[in-house]
């Protein structure tokens, strides 16, 4: 990036804030921001990108904020948009960034050096179980099949993920037979460079069963192509209600991908409030119920303090089985 576009940058951010904050107390009606530019660590059409753009589209279309922008900037597993953002607070204010579990994990690891204490925690706002699957055609109907054929040949049931060793599909795969009795560290997994391929693996029969998103898993289910034989949310999830939780299994584990934003380090306390006012607000409009349903998403709303117990929660979490694992 050159010295010239990241000025640019800095001074359509700062005129950005300008707008966004200086009239908010003016607004009428339920308008509670002019506009909002939200900074993506990932390309156009990952999951970053449609968690920032649908919530810009649900603010906009229900009169909460008068304008959405969006810059999405790649690099890093995310740390080149965290970096940006913390070295250019100042001018970053009406700038609000999405993130998601890897921020937990690709800080653990030393991805990059920041972490989501380094950042203003603004709301979690959605989540994205994990799901357990095998193919259609498989004899494993639910996690006591797939644990009896681990039992009988643990090196012919592996588990596949569209994440590398110590990614989030490694993790809850390790988490589930974990909590089911099993070593973590037995347990194979093979990693596959997208989810994807993942997929083909697990309906060529070349894994025995795939970890993966629940809302990924929903439309392959719908489509006849695979059993969902264990969810990680801990009551039923509506879209996907014939599919049982791994508690209703017997085994003691949750998890649930979190998608949510953050505001550049020092941002005001009034600033914050406004931001987490317009995305509460949100929850209640038919135009997020829209947005929200055309992608499977699940409202997992935690605020403020909330949000940081949340995230602690998680990392602790996280942070032992990696340790357990050999990624720490």
């Amino acid at each position: 990036m050159t010295t010239f576009s990241m000025g640019r940058r800095a001074l359509i951010a700062a005129a950005m804030a300008a707008l966004s904050f200086g009239s908010a107390a003016q607004a009428d009606g339920q308008k509670v921001l002019d506009s909002i530019h939200f900074l993506i660590p990932g390309g156009a059409g990952g999951g970053w990108d449609g968690t920032a753009r649908g919530t810009g589209e649900a603010l906009t279309k229900a009169g909460l904020v008068g304008s959405a922008s969006y810059e999405n900037m790649s690099g890093g597993g995310g740390g080149k948009a965290i970096g940006f953002l913390i070295e250019n607070a100042a001018s970053n204010e009406g700038t609000l960034m999405v993130n998601s579990t890897p921020i937990v994990i690709r800080s653990l690891t030393g991805v990059f050096p920041q972490s989501f204490r380094d950042l203003t925690l603004v709301a979690g706002t959605i989540g994205d179980y994990a799901a357990i699957v095998v193919g259609k055609d498989s004899p494993v109907n639910n996690m006591s099949d797939l644990l009896a054929a681990y039992d009988a040949d643990p090196s012919a049931t592996a588990i596949g993920g569209g994440s590398v060793p110590g990614g989030m599909d490694h993790l809850v795969a390790a988490m589930a037979m974990e909590a089911a009795g099993k070593d973590a560290l037995d347990v194979k997994y093979i990693p596959y460079d997208a989810g994807g391929k993942a997929m083909a693996a697990l309906l060529s029969g070349e894994i025995a069963a795939l970890s993966t998103g629940l809302s990924e898993a929903i439309d392959l289910a719908n489509a006849g192509e695979v059993k969902i034989i264990g969810v990680t949310a801990d009551a039923r999830v509506p879209a996907a209600a014939d599919a049982m939780t791994m508690k209703e299994q017997g085994i003691d584990m949750s998890f649930v991908n979190w998608r949510g934003f953050f505001g550049a380090p020092g941002l005001s306390a009034e600033k914050t409030a406004v931001y987490q006012e317009a995305i509460a607000k949100m929850y209640d409009t038919p135009e997020w119920e829209e947005v929200r349903a055309r992608n499977g998403w699940v409202n997992i709303h935690n605020s403020g303090d909330d949000f940081k117990t949340f995230l602690e929660s998680q990392e602790k979490t996280i942070g032992d089985l990696m340790k357990k694992l050999g990624f720490l």
